[in-house]
């Protein structure tokens, strides 16, 4: 078997070095990386893969076949699978977890109160909670004339710098209801603290106020602007309250300090797609701009500049030597590149199965329309979460098959999920999860011979229901004339096929999360 060699990032040329040896690797396989999840009944996309790696994982159990995004692999494989996957993961870009302390000494962080971290769920105020901090760190170190929150949101993270670290900020995002939530919490907020300032008879001092801009940021151009106007007395002096407090007045006194150079911060916690980059490329190309602190996300959403052929604006390649090799993803690509390995290896065997007869009942929905609608299948249409609806359909008798499993003699062993994935969680899984999340509550096709519980029959029954809600979706009246039972019968023999598919197809893709973070 090959030895695993590791790629640097070390310097320019072993970067290159790296990119150009993924894009060598990922060119045959670009038929698969630019299918889509949903058409692969349709187009019978298994017979892309090596016949010969299939039947082997046919018979794989389901939990070593999580493990292949990870790049897990099993003695008795194939030795060509088993060096494809090697292979793949010697190109993985490592992603371990930073200490932040090492990276930030001294970083001190503060929980939140109760009021600052009203309407956040846990992971938010937990991710508020470091980046203020962060953010806090880098602004004092560069005496930061303000802070930009740059799609701010809600403003959450706007209002702990505002008032828990009393730096001057202005919270911009596209959505004007963002903007008129944020401005009623920051007042909210602003009557809790004067009244603790009352309290506490410790004297009164004006506090920041978050200011708030709607507008989207489609360009460079578009945020250097708005760091121009941050920096305009008349425009912010509603937020920017005159300190009486002695010891705090550098903070905010920049704004009557002519001969003062400005200093601006943007900050930004779930940046979406080309908003990212449009920060980072203010940030090289404006001289007032002196950090970024910056979380992104939605990759899969950044514009490409190959595809968005004669625009000026565009996300990715961000690089010089990349836009100069001429790589081109594509949406599906870059939908199947924001896959977390870790979240399907955390999948029990059941969400697994569940997960993907969902992705089944989507493909062969597809199949429905390619033979009925074909007009429907040239708008690309999207129906919707309908696995959601399922699963709400179908949790009374969820429960009562897991009632009828515990005074059966038929033991499992393991139990049936009793939470299933939120949201947030299930998004975008395998390219099409917004439209389908898990049934809770049927037993995995390979346990049914010995436990026939949830019959070929309730396969059909839930197909029906997907397929009815689909067409309802779409505006389409169900027709006695299409034979569903037809379809779901040529459909079914390949859902574990698909299984077994999909994990390897993803594999093939979860390196191109590399070509993404190699853009700056």
């Amino acid at each position: 078997m090959m030895n695993e060699f590791r790629y640097s990032c070390k310097s320019a040329h072993q970067t290159l070095q790296w990119i150009n040896e993924i894009i060598h690797f990922l060119t045959p396989y670009s038929s698969l990386i630019n299918a889509h999840v949903v058409n692969f009944f349709k187009d019978r996309l298994w017979e892309n893969v090596d016949a010969e790696w299939i039947e082997c994982l046919r018979r794989e159990s389901v939990q070593n076949l999580l493990l292949i995004p990870s790049g897990a692999v099993q003695d008795q494989w194939p030795t060509s699978l088993k060096e494809f996957i090697l292979k793949i993961r010697s190109m993985v870009f490592c992603q371990e977890q930073a200490d932040i302390n090492m990276a930030l000494p001294g970083l001190q962080t503060i929980s939140l109160n109760t009021v600052l971290a009203q309407g956040m769920n846990v992971k938010k105020k937990h991710e508020v909670e470091i980046l203020s901090a962060v953010t806090n760190t880098v602004a004092n170190s560069i005496r930061a004339d303000a802070i930009l929150d740059v799609g701010a949101g809600q403003g959450y993270l706007a209002q702990v710098l505002a008032f828990q670290y009393q730096h001057p900020v202005i919270a911009i995002d596209a959505c004007s209801h963002h903007g008129r939530v944020t401005d009623a919490r920051a007042e909210r907020i602003k009557k809790y603290y004067t009244s603790q300032m009352i309290k506490s008879e410790s004297g009164m001092r004006s506090l920041n106020v978050p200011k708030t801009i709607t507008c989207r940021v489609l360009s460079i151009d578009t945020l250097k602007t708005l760091v121009e106007t941050s920096l305009i007395g008349d425009d912010v002096e509603q937020s920017m309250l005159k300190v009486e407090n002695q010891e705090d007045q550098g903070k905010l006194h920049w704004l009557s300090d002519a001969n003062k150079k400005p200093s601006i911060v943007l900050a930004g916690l779930h940046a979406c797609g080309d908003l990212s980059v449009t920060m980072l490329k203010t940030f090289v190309e404006c001289k007032d701009v002196k950090a970024v602190v910056s979380l992104g996300c939605c990759y899969n959403l950044l514009s490409e500049e190959m595809i968005k052929d004669g625009e000026s604006q565009f996300g990715f390649p961000m690089s010089h030597a990349v836009r100069s090799i001429g790589l081109s993803l594509g949406k599906s690509a870059r939908d199947l590149a924001c896959q977390s390995a870790e979240r399907w290896r955390s999948l029990d065997m059941h969400a697994g199965i569940h997960n993907f007869e969902l992705h089944a009942f989507r493909a062969a929905f597809q199949m429905v329309l390619s033979k009925y609608y074909p007009e429907i299948v040239m708008s690309t249409p999207s129906i919707g979460r309908k696995g959601k609806a399922l699963r709400r359909r179908h949790q009374r008798r969820s429960a009562e098959s897991q009632l009828h499993l515990k005074g059966s003699t038929c033991h499992m062993r393991h139990n049936f999920p009793s939470v299933v994935p939120s949201e947030s969680e299930t998004d975008g899984i395998l390219g099409s999860m917004s439209e389908i999340q898990t049934l809770p509550g049927e037993i995995p096709s390979n346990e049914r011979a010995g436990c026939e519980v949830i019959k070929s029959d309730d396969k059909l029954s839930h197909f029906e229901n997907f397929c009815q809600s689909g067409l309802s979706h779409l505006g389409i009246k169900h027709s006695q004339d299409i034979n569903l039972q037809g379809i779901w019968k040529e459909a079914e023999p390949f859902a574990v096929c698909q299984f077994q598919f999909l994990l390897l197809f993803q594999t093939i893709v979860i390196i191109m999360l590399i070509n993404l973070i190699f853009t700056v």
